[in-house]
Formats: structure tokens, sequence, C-alpha cells
């Protein structure tokens, strides 16, 4: 591989797929992928429409040796390093999640603010700030920063579909743009097993944090935050009469009784349900903010020391952090390997969603799908409007299916190929991709994201979705014309 040409190594991933294929490259390369769409949408369940798809392709290859094929591809998928990796850090991830949200450490903030938040605007951006903090996970996110900061904006009275907006455009998004969280570590891994980081990169986290600048949408949904708050940007529709309701209300901002009935009928998500359970069992008024605070930074600093090393610095955050927990008698020492378990399988449908990824990525090699997008689309496609394509195509596909994670595992496999042929800017097209996911993210009426952000911030489902959906959408409208012009 050559180290000066950039461009040289991310190739070779694609001469070995095209050296690898099992049959010719055909129209019927593209049906796996086709298969794992409709399913998408219509199921709403992307670990299974990647296994169909996987399948549907192996079927393709062998009919009478697909379930054989099978097998062998996922334990060779299994005995991948980068599997191994992600299973660690994931999993790691979520123990530590589930400590800070026990000890109920981030809580201590909302009691904070209050000393600081002495009106409307004011208490908007404690909720701001709060939501650029907890940065690790967006499920964290959306829902500790709403139920942290909704009694003092109801005080204030900011209307609950108000909070909700600032809570969700500083979950996904904030989450997103910060190197250490959950999303770097899934996009990551999903960048090694498509072959878009180099082997000296062999856990995707550099080549993820120089597509950062580029995450547009990321950017100008945190950016639209203040803009919203400060009046800069008008308030427009549904959030404008959300708005002056509350002002006009007696100061008791109730959440509306259908909020649990939406969310329950609207998702049953395992890791969503399991990290519920852990939010409900923390700490909400005891918590102590450095509890939450040291760990975060502590895990920041190994991760800089370690030179974007994460999995050592996660080991050493762990032995600094659990020993200050006990000398502080916050939980049994049983209870807290309990917790970390607990919060370990709240990552296995990340875990699980990856696996399923490598695995349909495997069979769409077999089938030579990257050679026969490259020689049917490359001719039409320019290198300057692939990254705002791009954008538009998987943010509308995030968007419907409600798959902020599931789509990119799909759309990776087919784009970057198409990238690196047309010679397009790699970490622009992988800053359209995570742009798409998080736009999806938060502008869906019943992602993950959507529905924790409402749930938290005692808002209704459907009044949040609606109401933030005009700034989502401006943000949107404004990164394509981003795209356009960066590429």
């Amino acid at each position: 591989m050559s180290a000066d040409n950039p461009m040289e190594s991310l190739a070779e991933p694609v001469a070995a797929a095209v050296e690898a294929a099992a049959i010719a490259p055909s129209a019927l390369s593209l049906v796996p992928a086709f298969v794992v769409l409709a399913f998408a949408i219509w199921l709403k369940r992307p670990i299974l429409a990647l296994v169909l798809g996987a399948a549907a392709g192996l079927v393709l290859i062998s009919p009478s040796d697909a379930l054989f094929n099978l097998g062998e591809t996922s334990v060779r998928v299994m005995q991948d390093e980068t599997i191994g990796w992600l299973i660690l850090v994931c999993g790691g991830f979520g123990a530590l999640i589930a400590l800070l949200v026990h000890t109920g450490g981030a809580f201590a903030f909302g009691r904070m603010a209050q000393q600081y938040a002495s009106g409307r605007k004011p208490s908007l951006f404690m909720t701001y700030l709060l939501g650029l903090i907890i940065f690790i996970d967006d499920y964290l996110n959306a829902l500790t920063v709403g139920e942290t900061m909704k009694r003092i904006t109801d005080k204030y009275k900011v209307s609950r579909e108000m909070l909700a907006y600032v809570v969700d455009s500083t979950a996904a998004p904030m989450c997103v743009l910060v190197p250490i969280s959950t999303w770097a570590i899934f996009f990551g891994g999903l960048l090694v097993a498509n072959g878009i980081a180099p082997e000296t990169d062999p856990n995707g986290i550099k080549t993820y944090i120089s597509a950062i600048p580029y995450m547009i949408y990321a950017w100008l949904a945190l950016i639209l935050v203040p803009l919203v708050i400060l009046g800069v940007v008008p308030l427009v529709g549904p959030m404008k009469k959300a708005e002056l309701a509350a002002q006009l209300s007696s100061g008791n901002i109730d959440a509306p009784a259908e909020t649990a009935a939406s969310h329950t009928h609207i998702s049953d998500d395992f890791a969503m349900e399991a990290f519920e359970e852990e939010f409900d069992a923390s700490d909400k008024k005891g918590g102590k903010l450095y509890n939450f605070l040291l760990p975060m930074l502590m895990l920041i600093g190994f991760t800089i020391w370690f030179e974007a090393e994460i999995w050592p610095a996660l080991i050493l955050t762990f032995i600094v952090t659990i020993p200050m927990y006990m000398a502080q008698r916050l939980m049994p020492f049983t209870e807290m390997m309990e917790l970390m378990m607990h919060g370990f399988k709240t990552m296995l449908p990340a875990i699980c969603t990856v696996i399923a990824a490598f695995t349909f990525k495997d069979v769409c090699d077999q089938l030579g799908l990257p050679l026969y997008v490259i020689e049917n689309l490359s001719p039409y496609m320019t290198a300057q409007m692939l990254p705002a394509l791009v954008f538009v195509a998987m943010a509308l596909l995030a968007f419907v299916t409600g798959s902020s994670w599931g789509i990119f595992a799909v759309s990776i496999p087919i784009v970057m190929p198409l990238a690196i042929a047309v010679d397009a800017n790699i970490p622009l097209v992988i800053g359209a991709l995570l742009s798409a996911s998080s736009f999806g993210s938060q502008a869906c009426f019943y992602s993950d994201s959507t529905v924790l952000a409402a749930q938290g911030s005692g808002c209704n489902l459907m009044s949040h979705a609606l109401t933030q959906f005009p700034y989502a959408l401006m943000a949107a409208i404004l990164a394509f014309f981003g795209f356009v012009l960066l590429a």
C-alpha cells in the first residue's frame, strides 16, 4: 500500500472485492440491496433487513449451498478483529453510561442551573449547554437533558415543544460531531469494515475525525438552536402556536396524557427500553455533578493521551471511576458489576447491526456489487454532485425508515466504491452520510431520538415531531447547498 497516495489505499478494497466476486457482476447484484431497503422500510427493523438481504444474495450465488455459505460467512465475519474491537468498545460504552446514569450526576446540573436560569432565554441556553456537555450517547442526552431542565423551563413558561426541540437538536447532532461517542465507535467500525479507513487507522476513528468538519447538517442543527432561542430565526408554524399557548398558560405545563401511550405504540426497541429502566432507577435528587463530569473528562483525556485509541482509554476510565464510586459508597461492588453488565446489554442492538452489516457487505462483494455500481453509475456521476446527492438520498431513507444507523450500514458498501471511482472527496462523502444519519435521527417522527426527546421533556410525541420539523428541514436544505459548494 502506498502511504503517499490515499486514493490508492482506498481503491485497494474495491479491487479486492472485485477479485473475490463469486459471480459476474450484473443487475442481480442489486437484489440484496433492494431486499434490505424494502424490509427496512416495511418492518423498520434494520438488523432483520440486513440478514434477509445477505440471505437473498447467497441464494443468488448458490441456492443449494446458501445455508452452508451463510454459516461460513457469519463465522468469517465474527473472526474479524474489528468486530471484536466493536463488541468490547460498544459494550464498554454501554457499561460506562449505565454507571453515569445510575449515579444521577447529570441531574445535579439542573439544580445548579436554577441559580443562573433567571428567565426564558437563560433557561433555554442552560438546556443547550447541558446538551453539548452530554455528548457520549444520544439516548443519555435525550432523556437526561429534558428530565433535568423541564421544571426550570416550565417556571418561565417555555413550551415543552420548544424544550424538546432544543434537546433533540443537541442529541444526535452533538454525538455525531464528537469522536468519543457511541456514534463514532459504530460508524468508525463500519468504515474499517468497508476498507475506507487505511491500515494506519485500524479502528476508523482518525478517518471519522477527518470527516467531522464536513458533517454540515449536524453543525447547522447546533448553530440553529441559539438563533431560534434569541429570535434571530423566528418561531414558525406549530412551534409559534405552542409557545404562544405556553405564554398564555397559568404556569403549570403538564405532560400530555398521551405521551406515554404514543411512545409505547411507536417503538418497542430493546436498547431504548433497557436504557429507560436504568434511567428510571437513577438517583435524580442526590446525584453529585462531579460523579458525571470526572469520568467524562477522564475518558476525553485518556483518549487524547492514547492518540485516539479509545479501548485503553475506556479501561483506564473504569479503573479510576469504579474505586471512586466505591469510596463514596454509592452502591455495592456486586451491584455495580450487575449494572455494568446491564449497560453492556443495551449496546447489543448496535453490535448486532454491525455484525449484520459486515455479513451483508461480504455477500455484496461476492456478488460484485461494487464493480457493477462503478461501471454503471460512474459515467453519469461527478465528484462535485455526489456528496449532495448522497445526502439527499440517504436523508430521505433515514427519515422514512427511522433507522439512522441501519441505513448507513446498507449504503456505505454502495456509495463509497462509487465515490472512490469518481475521485470524490472521501471525507466530504462520509460527512454527507453522517449528516443524513443525524437528520434522520432528529427529523423522523418515530426515531429513537425523537421518541426519547419527547419523553424526557414531557411532550406529546407528534407535537414535538411537528414543531421541530420546519427547523430540521431548514438545516437540511442549507446542508444540501453546503455540500454543493464544498464539492
